[in-house]
């Protein structure tokens, strides 16, 4: 497809890529306000089976028209101006009630409704870079899974490539809709796998930046310690493309001080090229890190990836973690199916400030509004979906006295031994990444019951290291097979990097839709 020549948006909708849409832009062969048409179309045509989308922003087609008017007048726009996205319905959007999935949030439902009196920086960033929102999307009640979004409020929200099958979370909604050709990339976040999940689920890429990079303040939280935000995207270009947009400091969330000094020049797009991989020393998944096996069919996929890995300049190294007792830190938290929730402790506290952030003039003010709010179908009762929280050590504490900031020694603790290991290990074998298979096999079904069995969920996001997914390929049932390239801490970049050459080297991934 040249973008020279007028863009037939019915048959290309699927294969344009953000760096393809600028040039056309540029050369006038497409305005920002088809484009977001036939988005908008597209939305139309899938959405109602899919489920992504679980609020229309009513203004994306006049901010299309400004932004064509401005540029046929010269005006200097942003880096992503006239790009169509979505943004989980967990970040705070002027204009737009933010329910995290949960019924008693949303008065359609019968709950109350939380409405913001300023945009989350992420999503006040977006607007500013030019994109295009053109929704918020579905989440599972209170984000609490990183399998699917069947218990939101809106119902399940489908996977794209394969529908009887789990798509992901708790960014499922942000998955599909661009799995489905419904926006060109989305704002998704994690706690415990929730961009990684769904962006492998779903043949898709997905960055999960530095904790710090990104600032997580305006969005409901599980942990202010663990969450994250970043892209889901159809190529890893567009996603770092995406990542500038969003990334670096503001005093609104003081963490990302730490990001000054490691945002590259130019960006993280820039320098993107296919010979990343040569001469690259990459770590393989092995029971040093996890002592949890890959499934028969994994192993397979697994070895074609070394083997295209090699193919692309290369040098493996087996199981680096061997003989640290890394996998021996890892601790499955009582009444969760395969999650190490160390580090939620904070909920309480973390969910007042967000409140707080709210306005005066909000439903909810505090914890306390919360939990009353909560009688009516708690989720913190025992056997309930945040339940387990009552299985972390300082969370009583927390309960005691919801306004005091928890100390979370065990968490700290587990973090710096996490880190001291990784760093330990990447001195001693020089490595310059991992690269495990996301996932330990194939998706379960939709309503199967059964959770996604991640390789580094919990690992990364107590640690705080950054992670890449890419498509690798697909099991004989057509589930999706993904890599995850995982880095020292604000080795983002170089993550990128790594990952683009390998999505180039092998161009895995085939459109979820015709």
């Amino acid at each position: 497809m040249m973008l020279s020549d007028p863009v037939d948006l019915s048959a290309d909708l699927g294969k344009l890529t953000i760096a393809k849409v600028q040039r056309a832009f540029a050369a006038g062969t497409l305005t920002a306000e088809a484009l977001t048409q036939a988005c908008l179309d597209q939305i139309a045509a899938q959405n109602p089976r899919i489920n992504a989308i679980i609020f229309a922003c009513d203004d994306a087609l006049s901010v299309a028209r400004d932004i064509d008017r401005r540029r046929q007048a010269g005006e200097k726009l942003g880096p992503l101006a006239g790009i169509p996205v979505v943004v989980k319905d967990t970040v705070d959007l002027v204009g737009y009630p933010t329910t995290a999935g949960w019924s008693l949030l949303y008065s359609g439902t019968g709950g109350i409704d939380l409405f913001p009196e300023r945009d989350a920086p992420v999503a006040a960033r977006l607007k500013s870079a030019g994109a295009i929102i053109l929704g918020k999307t579905n989440v599972p009640k209170l984000s609490w899974t990183g399998t699917h979004a069947n218990d939101s409020w809106a119902g399940p929200t489908l996977n794209v490539v394969q529908p009887d099958l789990v798509p992901g979370g708790s960014s499922a909604g942000t998955a599909a809709a661009v799995a489905a050709h419904m926006c060109l990339a989305g704002l998704a976040e994690e706690t415990g796998g929730s961009i990684q999940n769904p962006a492998s689920s779903q043949a898709l890429v997905g960055i999960k930046p530095t904790v710090g990079l990104v600032p997580n303040s305006g969005v409901v939280p599980l942990s202010a310690n663990r969450d994250v935000l970043g892209p889901i995207a159809r190529c890893v270009e567009d996603a770092a493309l995406f990542l500038d947009a969003i990334a670096g400091f503001t005093t609104e969330d003081p963490k990302t001080l730490a990001s000054v000094g490691h945002i590259p020049e130019g960006g993280f797009a820039a320098g993107l090229s296919p010979d990343a991989l040569v001469g690259k020393r990459i770590g393989l998944y092995g029971p040093g890190w996890r002592k949890d096996p890959l499934s028969p069919e994994a192993v397979e996929l697994y070895d074609r990836a070394k083997s295209e890995l090699v193919a692309a300049g290369a040098i493996l190294v087996e199981d680096p973690f061997a003989g640290t007792g890394f996998a021996d830190h890892r601790q499955i938290t009582p009444g969760t199916p395969f999650f190490d929730g160390r580090g939620l402790e904070s909920l309480p506290f973390d969910m007042g400030a967000y409140l707080r952030r709210l306005g005066p003039k909000a439903a909810l003010q505090t914890w306390a509004d919360f939990v009353r709010l909560a009688q009516a179908e708690d989720p913190l009762a025992k056997g309930a979906i945040l339940g387990y929280l009552h299985e972390l050590p300082d969370f009583a504490a927390v309960l005691q006295n919801p306004d005091l900031p928890p100390a979370l020694s065990e968490f700290t603790a587990l973090k710096t031994t996490y880190l001291r290991l990784v760093e330990a290990v990447f001195i001693r074998h020089r490595l310059d990444a991992l690269a495990y298979p996301q996932m330990l096999g194939a998706l379960p079904g939709l309503h199967s019951g059964e959770a996604i069995r991640e390789t580094t969920v919990g690992e990364l996001n107590i640690a705080g290291l950054p992670g890449i997914t890419v498509p690798a390929g697909y099991y004989r049932s057509g589930a999706p097979f993904g890599l995850i390239f995982v880095g020292r801490l604000w080795q983002d970049a170089r993550l990128i990097g790594l990952a683009h050459a390998y999505e180039q080297a092998t161009l895995h991934r085939k459109p979820a839709l015709a």
